[in-house]
């Protein structure tokens, strides 16, 4: 079993407008992580501050950008900085035993 996982957090359309100069380094990345049997695990960032006007939940700009390729089903959640505060994501880490990121 691959104790390893390549995690890609928070590239959303309301990360930043130029995260287009390196969608397609990060996109080679996730090729490579699959091809080398890596688990690949994206998180979205959900903004839950009153006012806010990014990352807002079930808005367009919270969702992953549409460049970035997708090639697992495991999209995870966080509403805070850190992404191990998604209790999904890090019982998934547990249940993956995933060791390395």
């Amino acid at each position: 079993m691959n104790h390893k996982a390549l995690v890609v957090i928070d590239i959303q359309n309301d990360i930043t407008k130029h995260y287009r100069d390196i969608i397609d380094r990060l996109n080679a990345a996730v090729e490579w992580a699959a091809e080398s049997g890596m688990e690949i695990v994206y998180i979205q960032h959900n903004n839950l501050s009153a006012g806010t006007r990014t990352f807002k939940p079930d808005t367009k700009g919270a969702e992953l950008v549409p460049e970035l390729k997708i090639v697992s089903d495991h999209i995870f959640v966080k509403t805070k900085a850190n992404a191990l505060t998604s209790e999904a994501f890090s019982e998934f880490i547990r249940s993956k035993d995933i060791r390395e990121f």
